[in-house]
């Protein structure tokens, strides 16, 4: 990738505001429990609760700080970067502590974030993740464009506590917002801009600085830009991020328990997402971790979202099946149904084929893709050696290759990583495309890398590869079984953070251990029979 960044100081990147220092600064935002007072309680007809705060205190927003990966991830950057330190934590806290980051910023401080930890209930901005008053008082300014990307949503930090605005998609009559700003000090005003996915687009479209020895800035990388996916596909215009992210409730909905009156089209605020381990994990380490969702609430996060990922994100096929001189032939054929690359953001996630076949016996003839019990894929090059990577496979005919949908970064001089920081490309990314994507007119940040770029059937929406399978001496009729798997944090990705030693690093690669062998969920599948 060709940067047009200078090598500057990595110090630049701390975003101080000094304009304020010394003078008075309010509080940009209050906690969920001001505004779950009158957000929650709310059931529809069916008896069915969809309570804004409920929905929200178990998902990956509400529990951001808490993240454990996250914790252990940016430790091993700073341990890598150490003379960044600074410049790191001021702009991871930007997405993951965003209220105690922002206050931080206004008042002339930089963000941080092990000063935090362990969390704390007295450190409110902190452990409140994603809150409400962050996502709703972005301002419909810059929304879409570069500028606006990475944490660089508009926020009022000077009127005071009081008159400042939250913005939502309806009106909101004069004694309904004296009742609001009674109780959270602020005043709801009308802003169809945060329906919009521009609004989401600036925490999840994220370029990360490429930091040489001497912490100097020496180029970027697109670490995840699902928003640019999504405008160079067919959903552009037609579905946003909200809609499959925060689906309508049908029919008219209040969103208040207090004088609430009828709305159309109320989202559901569950942020159904990818992430269908880290759920599981803070369910399981409550304490530890300062987790205040309830358990059943962190469940249905991890199901709804499996649930989303096993009916909306893929389908596969079997096609021209057949068997001819000891010789078993078959193509799968994957479509991608979602409105970016599958998988999209955090470059750990992965996608694959397990594929197989059994004989007459219930015997297996032939299998590609087999997930071991400690989360790494049996034939998986960068599984077995973090230097190497497996390749873009048009057709498989052996075990040992293994067609994964994957990111690999790589740093200047070509070495394999996982050290953000350190990552200045892309050296494989052939992560399905969406409907609509055309591979020959993407922009950098979004384009395919590898071999798959040169791949006549890796397509926008879709991917085709064959499989040759030996059959001789074996009997049939066959049983082919393909099905398309994903894991939110492949192997590499957590075992790779033990090359520094580290509390936090220690502690997540214990809770992955704990959990691998159920890392991964099915997306699609399908069966033929060959004879």
């Amino acid at each position: 990738m060709k940067s047009t960044i200078k090598s500057v100081p990595v110090i630049a990147l701390i975003l101080v505001s000094t304009a304020t220092v010394g003078a008075q600064v309010p509080n940009l935002f209050v906690t969920s429990q001001s505004c779950m007072a009158c957000h929650n309680g709310l059931l529809t007809p069916a008896g069915e609760d969809v309570s804004i705060g409920v929905g929200w205190r178990g998902s990956m927003m509400a529990n951001a700080a808490r993240d454990p990966y996250w914790h252990a991830a940016v430790r091993r950057e700073i341990l890598v970067h150490p003379t960044a330190s600074a410049a790191i934590q001021n702009e991871c806290s930007a997405c993951h502590m965003p209220m105690a980051r922002f206050q931080a910023n206004a008042e002339g401080q930089q963000g941080e974030i092990f000063s935090h930890l362990p969390l704390s209930h007295g450190d409110d901005f902190a452990v409140d993740g994603v809150s409400c008053s962050v996502c709703h008082q972005i301002q419909d300014e810059r929304l879409g464009e570069r500028s606006s990307f990475t944490a660089g949503f508009g926020l009022d930090k000077t009127t005071p506590e009081g008159e400042r605005q939250v913005f939502g998609p309806y009106e909101v009559d004069s004694g309904r917002t004296s009742l609001m700003r009674s109780a959270s000090r602020f005043n709801p005003a009308n802003g169809d801009h945060i329906r919009s996915s521009e609004v989401c687009a600036t925490c999840h479209t994220l370029f990360t600085h490429t930091l040489d020895a001497d912490g100097e800035v020496i180029g970027e990388l697109p670490e995840q830009v699902p928003y640019l996916e999504w405008k160079h596909s067919s959903f552009a215009g037609v579905r946003s991020c909200q809609s499959c992210h925060m689906p309508v409730i049908e029919g008219e909905m209040a969103i208040s328990s207090v004088l609430g009156i009828p709305r159309e089209e109320v989202s559901r605020h569950v942020f159904r997402g990818g992430n269908i381990l880290m759920p599981r994990i803070l369910n399981a380490h409550r304490q530890e971790l300062a987790v205040t969702a309830l358990p059943q609430e962190l469940q249905t996060t991890a199901q709804q979202s499996a649930k989303n990922l096993q009916t909306a994100a893929a389908s596969v096929s079997l096609v021209n099946t057949g068997i001819s001189n000891d010789t078993l032939r078959t193509e799968v054929v994957i479509t991608n149904l979602a409105g970016h690359k599958l998988p999209s953001a955090y470059p750990s996630r992965r996608t694959w084929l397990r594929f197989a076949v059994w004989d007459a016996r219930g015997e297996i003839v032939f299998e590609s893709g087999g997930l071991n019990p400690d989360g790494s894929i049996r034939g998986n090059d960068n599984d077995a050696r973090s230097s190497r990577y497996e390749a873009h496979h048009e057709s498989i005919d052996h075990p040992e290759q293994v067609q994964i949908y994957e990111a690999i970064m790589g740093e200047p001089d070509g070495t394999v990583t996982t050290v953000l920081l350190s990552a200045i490309t892309y050296l494989k990314d052939n992560r399905l495309l969406p409907a609509g994507f055309d591979k020959e007119t993407a922009e950098e940040a979004v384009a395919v890398h590898g071999s798959a770029e040169a791949d006549e059937d890796f397509v926008g929406g879709r991917d085709r590869v064959g499989y040759v399978v030996d059959i001789s001496g074996t009997e049939g009729p066959y049983i082919v079984e393909v099905e398309l798997m994903y894991q939110p944090i492949g192997y590499r990705w957590a075992h790779n953070l033990g090359d520094q030693e580290a509390e936090e690093i220690e502690r997540f690669i214990g809770y992955y251990e704990e959990m691998a062998d159920s890392s991964a969920v099915t997306l699609a599948s399908a069966k033929a029979v060959a004879d």
